[in-house]
């Protein structure tokens, strides 16, 4: 009988976690190579990852873990396809590892072999191209890889392996939705929780860590500037919604220039505005979507503040009624705090990365403005300590061609973001395998 091995293990994770005997239903495992690019060939949005979380709760179930799918509930009450599964170990620390797992709504342009030509319609309906653009596939299989060098390595670790396969987060509502399920209540309270992000600003086989901040919180705005409907060629008749809003969008800009302090760094878009209907009629509102970004409380509640003043003001200043005061309307569930890497956890995260992958591998990284929802997990106050680290995924000779160049490779939520996935998962394993297996003893 041929044993067919899997190729990451191959490429020298057992080297990091120790001698390993593998049993021989483990060399029978897919290779996780091929996991990946199931997973990238078809992607599923947020809200949706039917397939993805039924092929990780299998393969966790598979490695030995007690395994529980459907976790989450949103706020409309439907379920959510998260995943949890629980390897118990003897007396010990509760770790949590945390891996997103739905694709972004974007048409793939790599032309790799395994490129996604999947469709797929959003929570809205809105019928779209669907990819893997911000790299939540090799999330998923180093989740993969991880449970099974950690499952083949009891007898070096101890305590519990909490592994969540996180849904929608691209929504920014997943974590919310799994902690609204009672997420500690039903299985466990971590005492630390970790995860990676892959991106093509390192070449496979580096990784980088943020002491203390590391990503930005953010918060949505729906703001309705309301004014009064008239002719186009007879201004005076109404009260013109779209000039008060164009106001409104130069003075929010202040808030972040004159307001907030520079040495807090803050940010306002406005992503989206629509009114009217037609050239010649005025409406009776523009509406706008807003995204804001901010590190501290403080910075949250400035912009906050900050927005809905200047909407009260341009309303009082074209003399509204109350009764058509702007609405200003903070989008919970499109919201999430500031990732904040824990200064004790994370010097030991960064302490095992140097030891396993070499010092000239592990990179201080500076905070970025992107958010994610992995903080909701650590609770109000960063109750629960996190390190969340960045993992090079690009080709290394592709990289270096491109900086030679002084250009960049396509990074997340391009259309051709495309990791080099063998070097990807091999050094995202053996990272992650380190970190776990040091923190549990």
């Amino acid at each position: 009988m041929t044993r067919r091995i899997d190729p990451i293990r191959a490429l020298g994770l057992a080297a990091c976690v120790g001698a390993m005997a593998a049993a021989p239903a483990a060399m029978a495992e897919t290779p996780l190579i091929d996991i990946y690019k199931a997973i990238h060939e078809h992607p599923e949005l947020s809200h949706f990852e039917a397939d993805t979380s039924a092929r990780l709760a299998s393969e966790l179930r598979a490695a030995g873990y007690e395994t529980t799918d459907h976790v989450g509930v949103y706020g409309d009450g439907a379920r959510a396809y998260g995943v949890v599964g629980l390897m118990r170990n003897g007396k010990g620390p509760v770790l949590m590892v945390r891996a997103d797992m739905d694709a972004l709504p974007v048409v793939e342009e790599t032309g790799a072999p395994y490129a996604s030509h999947a469709r797929g319609k959003t929570v809205a309906g809105q019928d779209v191209g669907v990819m893997h653009a911000c790299g939540h596939d090799i999330h998923t299989s180093i989740l993969i890889g991880l449970a099974r060098a950690m499952a083949a390595s009891r007898s070096r670790w101890r305590g519990t392996l909490m592994l969540v396969g996180q849904p929608s987060e691209e929504t920014v509502d997943g974590a919310r939705a799994m902690l609204a399920d009672h997420l500690y209540e039903r299985f466990a309270r971590p005492d630390m929780i970790i995860g990676l992000h892959d991106g093509s600003d390192q070449p496979a086989g580096k990784v980088s860590l943020a002491i203390g901040a590391a990503q930005s919180g953010t918060t949505s705005i729906d703001v309705a500037i309301r004014g009064v409907g008239a002719h186009g060629a007879m201004p005076q008749m109404g009260r013109d919604p779209v000039v008060l809003a164009a106001q409104f969008i130069t003075q929010i800009q202040t808030i972040i220039s004159r307001e907030e302090d520079p040495q807090d760094p803050a940010i306002i878009t406005v992503g989206s505005i629509h009114g009217g209907t037609k050239r010649n009629i005025i409406p009776d509102e523009v509406k706008l979507q807003l995204t804001t970004r901010y590190f501290t409380d403080k910075g949250q509640e400035t912009i906050i503040s900050g927005i809905r003043q200047m909407a009260q003001g341009v309303a009082v200043s074209a003399g509204l009624p109350p009764e058509k005061a702007p609405i200003v309307t903070i989008v919970d569930r499109e919201s999430a705090p500031a990732t904040y890497n824990d200064p004790v956890l994370s010097n030991r995260v960064r302490t095992v990365l140097i030891r396993t992958l070499g010092k000239e591998n592990v990179i201080d990284a500076k905070p970025i403005t992107p958010s994610e929802d992995v903080g909701l997990f650590g609770l109000p106050g960063h109750q629960i300590p996190l390190a969340y680290f960045w993992l090079g995924a690009a080709n290394p000779a592709a990289f270096e061609a491109a900086a030679a160049k002084g250009q960049t490779l396509p990074g997340p939520h391009n259309s051709k973001f495309l990791p080099d996935p063998e070097p990807t998962l091999a050094a995202g394993v053996k990272a992650m395998s380190a970190v776990a297996t040091s923190l549990l003893q």
